[in-house]
């Protein structure tokens, strides 16, 4: 169905060019009625340009659902199956900052408890008996997706009331195809869609702008029971890019690979949602390209 839609739009082009280029040809620069129409032609060439452009994108992603966002009006550049829903893995810890970020006080701290351990996916220097602030649980949840820190900051005001005011927030953000069953992702019922979550990281990167900063760290460290400092690695390939505003990726079997950024590209905040990836980074350099060489952006 693409690659039909691709000549079609292909064959347009070069039926609309044909007659800008005989009047470009027989007419004077001051003939202003004709100039009028070749201007109405090259724009309606520029438009199915892009469409023509935005088809192959579409095709030669491996995702099987994105979304690409003009963050600065809104406007969305290009998506894919936008409103299929699709596990989120640790996407939900977007989520869960912010929901910390708007209902804890993160100077305050947290005493560990092995319930608060009990989630895969941990660090050594979060052990049981540990007091910790919860701005360190939230930089081991973002840097380094650890289980068991966004798990922890939950304890804050109850794992339940929690969780609920993730979902509460869903709604309040429009998420209407969001569902959130745990704090940190590890359930698969957790999902999402990329409409969704472009709704949510438009909201960070409005609101809470100190989420995608800590993404990016890549300099936290705390100590372990001896005392030797561990460092918490970012397992975002994009954090040292000068672009990369911020952003979480996730990865689950079922959910396969995913990711919701922001990239300031052109001058412009781009945001860059992809769910149900066979290669996360493939795709985002692909956009990212895609967005560099469309003029209409």
């Amino acid at each position: 169905m693409i690659k039909n839609t691709f000549f079609i739009i292909l064959l347009a082009i070069c039926v609309l060019s044909a007659p800008m280029r005989a009047a470009l040809a027989v007419n004077k620069p001051s003939d202003q009625p004709v100039q009028e129409k070749i201007q109405a032609i090259l724009a309606q060439i520029k438009y199915l340009q892009g469409l023509m452009a935005d088809l192959q994108l579409q095709e030669g992603t491996v995702s099987d659902s994105y979304v690409v966002m003009d963050l600065s009006n809104g406007s969305l550049l290009s998506s894919k199956n936008p409103n299929q829903a699709f596990p989120l893995a640790s996407i939900t810890k977007l989520m869960n900052a912010v929901v910390a970020l708007e209902n804890v006080d993160t100077n305050q701290t947290v005493t560990l408890t092995s319930d608060m351990l009990k989630p895969e996916g941990y660090s050594p220097s979060l052990f049981e008996n540990l007091t910790v602030s919860v701005n360190n649980l939230l930089r081991a949840s973002l840097i380094q997706s650890v289980n068991d820190a966004a798990e922890s900051i939950s304890y804050t005001v109850g794992n339940p009331k929690f969780l609920s005011l993730m979902n509460q927030k869903a709604k309040e953000l429009g998420m209407d195809n969001t569902v959130f069953y745990d704090v940190h992702g590890l359930n698969v019922e957790n999902h999402s869609t990329a409409s969704d979550l472009s709704k949510l990281i438009s909201y960070i990167y409005n609101r809470h702008p100190e989420i995608l900063t800590i993404t990016k760290d890549n300099n936290f460290w705390l100590p372990d029971p001896t005392g030797k400092l561990l460092k918490f690695q970012n397992l975002n390939n994009f954090y040292n890019s000068p672009e990369f505003v911020g952003g979480k990726t996730g990865y689950l079997v079922e959910a396969k690979q995913a990711f919701a950024s922001v990239f300031n590209l052109k001058g412009k905040p781009i945001a860059i949602v992809l769910l149900h990836s066979i290669s996360r980074q493939k795709d985002t350099v692909k956009i990212i390209d895609w967005v560099k060489n469309n003029p209409a952006i």
